[in-house]
C-alpha cells in the first residue's frame, strides 16, 4: 500500500482498490431499507411507489454527480464537508462536517440495535445489548485493521446484497412471465386494486420524501475517494453507473413485488421482499432474506463506522476537533477517530434499552433530515466551486454537472420543497424539527470554537488539481 497526501498532507493510505470503489457505490445505494422500509412506501403510494424511487433516485444521482464534480476536480478526504469549507467558508465547513458526523454515528448505534435484534431471533440465549455490543466490537476491529479491510469486508457485503437482488429479480420474472411453477404470469395486481395510484398524486409525493432519505449512502464512495489509488477516474466510473443500479436495485425490485402482491395486502408492510418470495413458494425464504438484511446491515455499520471516522479524522485536521484525534498508526489508519465514534455510538444503543421511546426516539428523529441539509451544501458548494474552476481552472473539470448551472439550481428547489413539504406534514414534521435542533446545537457552538479553538479555522485547503478522469457531459 502506497500513502497518500491529499489536500493538506493527511497519511491516509491509498488502499482501497477499484473493485472496492464499485461496491462501495453498489452497498451505499442499497441498504436494509430497501428489504424492510420499503414496505411502508407501498402502502402510502401503492404501486405508484415504483414512481416514488425513481424521482427520488434521480433527485439523489443529481446530488451524487455534483458531488463527484468536485471530487474529480479537487480529489480530499472528507469530500463533502471539504467542498462546503472551500466554497462556502469555514463555518459551512464546521457545520456540515460535524453534522454529517453525528449523522453516521447515531447510525452506527441504530445499526447495531437492528443486527442484535435480528441475531436475537436465531441467539436467543443472549441479551440483545451484548449482541449489539458484539457487533459493534467486531466492525471496529475491521476498520481499526486498515482501510483495505474495510473495503474487503465492504466488498463481500455488497456482492451478498447484490446477488439476493439479482436472484430476486430473476424469480420475479419468471414468475410474471408465467415460466415459474404454478404461475398465473400477468400484472394484475399492478392495477388491479385501485388502480395505479389508489391514494392519490399527493402520496406519490409524499413518499418521494421518505424514499429519498432512503438512498442515504451513495455519497460514501466519494468520502473514500482519497483512499483510493485513482479517486478521480473512479469517482467518475462509480457515480456515473449510479443510475442503472438505481433502476435495477429499487425501481425494478418495487414493480415487481407491486406486480405480484396486492400493495394493501398486510404482508407487504411487515416485509415485502420475504412475503413475494413466499408468495412464489421459495422454500427457506424467510430465513435467508433475514440472512441478507442482516448482512445489508453489517455494510452500513461497516460503512458508518468508516465514515464517522474520516470525517472526524478531517475535522480534526481542519483544527475544528481535538489535535490529538488526527493521530494515524503505521496503517495510515486514525486509530483515535474511529474509537471516539464507536464510544459515541454507544450512547444510541444505550438509549435504544434504557429510553427507547424519548431518547433514542429524539436520536433517531433528529438525524432524520440531516441529509436533505447535507444534499443542500452539496448542491450550493458545487454552484460556487464550479464557477471559480471555470475561471481558474477549466482542465480540472473533466466530469461535469449535468446541464449547469440550471440544473443544480433545480435540485436545490427540490430539495428546499422537501423540506417545506415535511414542516407540512404532521408525520414528518418531529423529524425536521429534531434534526433542525441538531443543526441548532452545531451552528451554536461555531462561535465556542472560534474563540476558544488552538488554531484559526482553515478557511479553505490548498488542494492540488484532481487528475484526469472521463469527460462527463453538461454544460460548461
Amino acid at each position: 500500500m502506497s500513502e497518500t497526501t491529499d489536500a493538506s498532507g493527511t497519511g491516509l493510505r491509498t488502499g482501497l482498490r477499484r473493485r472496492h470503489m464499485k461496491m462501495l457505490a453498489i452497498g451505499g445505494a442499497v441498504g436494509a431499507g430497501l428489504f424492510v422500509g420499503s414496505g411502508a412506501v407501498i402502502r402510502t403510494a401503492g404501486p405508484a411507489a415504483v414512481l416514488s424511487y425513481a424521482v427520488a433516485g434521480l433527485l439523489v444521482l443529481c446530488v451524487l454527480r455534483a458531488l463527484g464534480e468536485m471530487v474529480v476536480a479537487r480529489p480530499v478526504a472528507g469530500s463533502v464537508a471539504e467542498y462546503a469549507r472551500m466554497a462556502l467558508g469555514p463555518f459551512a465547513g464546521f457545520t456540515i462536517g460535524w453534522i454529517y458526523w453525528y449523522l453516521y454515528v447515531i447510525l452506527v448505534g441504530a445499526e447495531a440495535v437492528a443486527g442484535a435484534a435480528i441475531l436475537h431471533g436465531w441467539i436467543g440465549g443472549l441479551p440483545q445489548w451484548l449482541l449489539a455490543a458484539m457487533l459493534l466490537v467486531v466492525m471496529t476491529a475491521v476498520n481499526l485493521v486498515s482501510v483495505r479491510s474495510f473495503g474487503e469486508f465492504e466488498f463481500w457485503f455488497a456482492s451478498v446484497k447484490v446477488a439476493a437482488i439479482a436472484v430476486f429479480l430473476v424469480l420475479g420474472v419468471l414468475y410474471v412471465l408465467g415460466l415459474w411453477p404454478d404461475a398465473p404470469g400477468g400484472v394484475g395486481p399492478l392495477t388491479g386494486h385501485g388502480g395505479f395510484a389508489p391514494n392519490g398524486v399527493k402520496a406519490v409525493f409524499t413518499a418521494i420524501i421518505a424514499v429519498m432519505f432512503a438512498f442515504g449512502g451513495t455519497e460514501i464512495v466519494t468520502v473514500a475517494a482519497a483512499e483510493s489509488a485513482e479517486p478521480g477516474r473512479a469517482v467518475a466510473k462509480a457515480t456515473g453507473n449510479v443510475l442503472w443500479r438505481v433502476a435495477l436495485f429499487y425501481v425494478a425490485s418495487i414493480l415487481l413485488i407491486v406486480s405480484i402482491l396486492p400493495w394493501n395486502d398486510a404482508r407487504v408492510l411487515t416485509s415485502p421482499f420475504v412475503s413475494t418470495l413466499d408468495r412464489l413458494d421459495v422454500p427457506a425464504a424467510g430465513t435467508a432474506m433475514q440472512a441478507v438484511i442482516l448482512t445489508a446491515v453489517l455494510s452500513v455499520l461497516n460503512s458508518a463506522i468508516y465514515v464517522s471516522s474520516r470525517m472526524l479524522y478531517v475535522l480534526t485536521r481542519d483544527g475544528d476537533a481535538p489535535a490529538g484525534l488526527v493521530r494515524l498508526n503505521r496503517r495510515g489508519v486514525p486509530v483515535r477517530a474511529i474509537l471516539l465514534g464507536t464510544v459515541a455510538a454507544w450512547a444510541a444503543v444505550i438509549a435504544s434499552y434504557t429510553a427507547p421511546d424519548r431518547v433514542f426516539t429524539f436520536l433517531m428523529n433528529s438525524i432524520g433530515s440531516v441529509l436533505a441539509f447535507v444534499y443542500l451544501a452539496v448542491m450550493l458548494s458545487e454552484l460556487r466551486l464550479r464557477a471559480r474552476l471555470r475561471r481558474a481552472d477549466p482542465g480540472s473539470l473533466t466530469y461535469r454537472m449535468w446541464l449547469y448551472p440550471y440544473l443544480s439550481w433545480l435540485v436545490v428547489a427540490a430539495l428546499v420543497a422537501v423540506l417545506v413539504a415535511m414542516a407540512c406534514m404532521e408525520a414528518q414534521r418531529s423529524q425536521l424539527v429534531a434534526s433542525l435542533v441538531s443543526l441548532a446545537v452545531v451552528t451554536a457552538l461555531y462561535p465556542v470554537r472560534r474563540r476558544f479553538g488552538r488554531t484559526p479555522p482553515a478557511a479553505a485547503p490548498a488542494v492540488p488539481a484532481g487528475p484526469a478522469g472521463p469527460r462527463g457531459r453538461g454544460g460548461g
